[in-house]
């Protein structure tokens, strides 16, 4: 009888691993497109509030002359977290708005451009990194794009048009893909193959257009004092594309208090059962047990690489 109790509490003990399992795929692979679906439905907004704005006239203060901002010139520094563009890829449906920041927090909202390189539409080697199987998998088809197929990118400067040369796949730690080139590019950024993070893939497409003017520094807010050393350049790039395509290890202590917490409640609610009715002790643990469940699957997201 002892070893049919244990086998048996085994047996549950499995069981309620594989729903777990399977609520944490469905998490992954639909609960995160809808908060992604969100976060473009406001992005959009924001942009699109942006643009009307470009041509401005601001009531000049005592002295000062009136000053007007034309499209096409330089915008301000970006804001970590704020659109920055509109990306469109026609030759496998890609329309997101892109973000300032290649953090976890930025690439769960949109596709996210890397601080340290200059703003699409500008000259140089401006780059964008996106997530390849969940939170909307913006770059899920990347792979299928070819040679000579059209980026289409709008920002506030205007609209571009690049040219794919380029698509290749590489280390994590090749960051030299991210260093400035000649001319005006595009690169995009994202793990390969599907569902791991051993390599990127990379497809870089050329500006062509003429390219819009550049401010006369590349400082941002999120990288307010370059260092001017490429070595210490590409450190920093490096350190952004772990944070953001690697996952975030400052997850684990969250991971594991919220996987405690998510424990607890079930087994409390389990042993309710043994006293109360099984109908209302469910109906009333219940959403407790989501929510705290809901916030475990948020920490384990960060943890893991931004395709998976």
């Amino acid at each position: 009888m002892r070893l049919a109790r244990i086998l048996g509490a085994v047996g549950r003990a499995f069981i309620g691993i594989g729903v777990l399992l399977l609520l944490f795929v469905a998490y992954q692979l639909w609960g995160t497109g809808i908060q992604e679906a969100r976060a473009q439905d406001r992005l959009g907004d924001e942009f699109e509030a942006a643009l009307e704005a470009v041509t401005t006239t601001e009531a000049p203060r005592p002295g000062e002359s009136t000053t007007t901002t034309e499209p096409g010139d330089p915008p301000p520094p970006p804001i970590e977290g704020n659109p920055i563009a509109q990306i469109q890829i026609p030759s496998i449906g890609v329309n997101k708005y892109v973000v300032e920041g290649v953090g976890v927090a930025d690439l769960k909202k949109a596709p996210g451009h890397y601080p340290q390189t200059p703003l699409p539409g500008q000259p140089g080697n401006a780059a964008i990194a996106g997530h390849r199987t969940t939170y909307g998998a913006p770059f899920y088809d990347l792979d299928d794009v070819d040679i000579g197929d059209e980026i289409i990118v709008k920002t506030l400067q205007g609209e571009f048009t690049y040219i794919i040369r380029e698509k290749t796949i590489v280390r994590p730690s090749q960051v030299e893909v991210l260093d400035p080139r000649e001319g005006a590019w595009l690169t995009l950024t994202t793990c390969e193959p599907r569902y791991s993070a051993r390599k990127r893939l990379i497809v870089a497409a050329e500006m062509e257009d003429a390219p819009a003017p550049a401010p006369p520094t590349t400082t941002t807010t999120t990288d307010p004092t370059p260092s001017g050393d490429d070595d210490d350049e590409r450190d920093a790039a490096a350190e952004v594309e772990m944070a953001g395509l690697s996952g975030d290890p400052t997850a684990r202590w969250p991971t594991f208090w919220w996987g405690l917490w998510t424990t607890l409640v079930g087994v409390v609610v389990w042993r309710l059962t043994r006293w109360f009715r099984p109908f209302w002790v469910y109906l009333a643990g219940a959403p407790v047990f989501l929510v705290v469940l809901f916030v475990f699957f948020e920490n384990v997201s960060r943890l893991l690489p931004a395709n998976i």
